[in-house]
């Protein structure tokens, strides 16, 4: 149905419709559906709002934004000039705005991206995304409702960045501090969420419930106390025991908040069961634990066990992927899926510390677009046998004529090396999570 720049456009003819307009058609009392545009170009993380100040309005007119829709039918509607005429033209008018059935959900296109382009996108990613993380989770802890509506669009482009390049973001992700670990490991899952869920194969619709469920997971521990939240040492067992009650009551957030799948329900309130039946808060075993928390478990525990914590250094990737292995062996994860979470990262994820047979260290810089996992991307920048620095040199060990195979992963601190994310990172996104 086509119309002049100054006529809104609806989706259904009714009173009380979700209307398109221009910005500049924008007026304070309209409630915000939807600004029209990316996500993360858009001056605000939250998708739906009521305009109820002047700043709002020269905020988004200010932006990259020409149009949006608004709701009618919780603000003001745009003034109407001259009113619907009646009779014939008018029912078909009304019938052929009427929507066609929706189309199952898909990702916009994404194609493949270089990793220094994506790196650079998803440093501007993680920024916004943490911002409106922390938002979300403050209005968990002081009773207020989720905007669910507004972390869907962040999921979106958090899968846009990991379908063009999924080492970026999630090697980004795991270099968050201590201090905004709680926020940002929120984040990091929803992307570990969406890789993995690529790689079982799953379809789009249900990538993006997971994408949210990794985002949401953890919305439970805003009821906990800051002095355990944020407690330097080991937990005693009585404070393990309130940290316990984190997914129950995140499950029960979520459904208060109406409109959440079930996906995202289960996620949060099963990730910590274990394949072998000794997690919480249920004690599931096996196949009684969904193949969505099972896949929320390893994605959690990933992420944690490589981040620096109050308590603790995080350990290198590798070295996490091993010893999690080790636990799917003893009982605590799916190990089929697991190993398809080490597919989708790869045996030497962004950021490993490796030996190579010629006596270098370089640094896991981008993963192997085919063939083996065995042989990544390496940017090389010190000598084990002379201890010194070298000049830094990317190595694509998958290139015919290198002949220098990775030996072992290392650790830095045995090297004396620190901050050898900036080598795999490079110029120009010294941003970290």
């Amino acid at each position: 149905m086509s119309q002049d720049s100054s006529q809104a456009v609806t989706k259904t003819g009714k009173p009380g419709a979700i209307r398109k307009i221009a910005t500049g058609q924008l007026r304070m009392g309209m409630y915000v559906h939807k600004l029209v545009g990316s996500w993360l170009t858009t001056p605000f993380w939250q998708s739906s709002f009521l305009v109820d100040c002047q700043q709002t309005i020269d905020k988004i007119r200010a932006s990259a934004v020409t149009e949006l829709w608004i709701d009618t039918g919780k603000g003001c509607d745009v003034q109407v000039v001259s009113p619907e005429p009646c009779g014939a033209p008018a029912v078909a008018a009304a019938m052929s705005a009427v929507p066609a059935p929706a189309p199952a959900f898909r990702f916009a296109p994404a194609p493949p991206a270089p990793m220094a382009q994506e790196l650079k996108r998803a440093v501007a990613l993680i920024d916004k995304s943490k911002v409106a993380v922390l938002s979300m989770f403050q209005d968990a802890r002081m009773g207020r409702a989720i905007d669910l509506e507004g972390a869907l669009p962040m999921v979106d482009e958090i899968a846009g960045s990991v379908i063009r390049n999924a080492s970026a973001l999630i090697g980004l992700a795991r270099l968050k501090t201590a201090d905004n670990y709680t926020y940002m490991h929120s984040v990091a899952v929803c992307a570990l969420m969406i890789a993995l869920a690529r790689q079982l194969g799953l379809d789009d619709a249900v990538t993006r419930e997971l994408g949210l469920a990794g985002l949401l997971h953890d919305v439970g521990k805003m009821v906990l106390p800051m002095a355990i939240l944020n407690k330097p040492g080991k937990l005693t067992v009585e404070e393990f025991d309130i940290v316990k009650g984190h997914p129950a009551a995140g499950h029960a957030m979520l459904l208060g908040a109406g409109g959440i799948g079930a996906v995202a329900l289960d996620v949060c309130l099963h990730h910590h069961e274990k394949f072998d039946g000794s997690g919480y808060p249920h004690g599931l075993r096996g196949e009684e634990i969904s193949l969505h928390a099972r896949m929320g478990a390893i994605c959690d525990v990933y992420d944690a066990v490589t981040s620096n914590r109050p308590y603790k250094a995080g350990w290198g990737p590798a070295e996490s992927l091993r010893r999690m292995a080790e636990w799917g062996r003893a009982g605590h994860f799916d190990e089929k899926v697991f190993a398809a979470f080490v597919k989708c990262l790869g045996i030497y994820p962004v950021g490993t510390l490796v030996r190579l047979r010629s006596g270098r260290l370089g640094v896991v810089a981008e993963q192997p677009a085919s063939g083996s996992l065995l042989l990544p991307k390496v940017k090389v920048f010190f000598s084990s046998k002379s201890q010194t620095y070298i000049v830094p040199q990317l190595l694509d060990l998958a290139q015919p004529g290198v002949a220098d195979p990775i030996v072992c992963c290392e650790e830095a601190s045995s090297w004396g090396l620190v901050d050898i994310d900036r080598f795999w990172i490079g110029e120009g996104c010294g941003g970290r999570a």
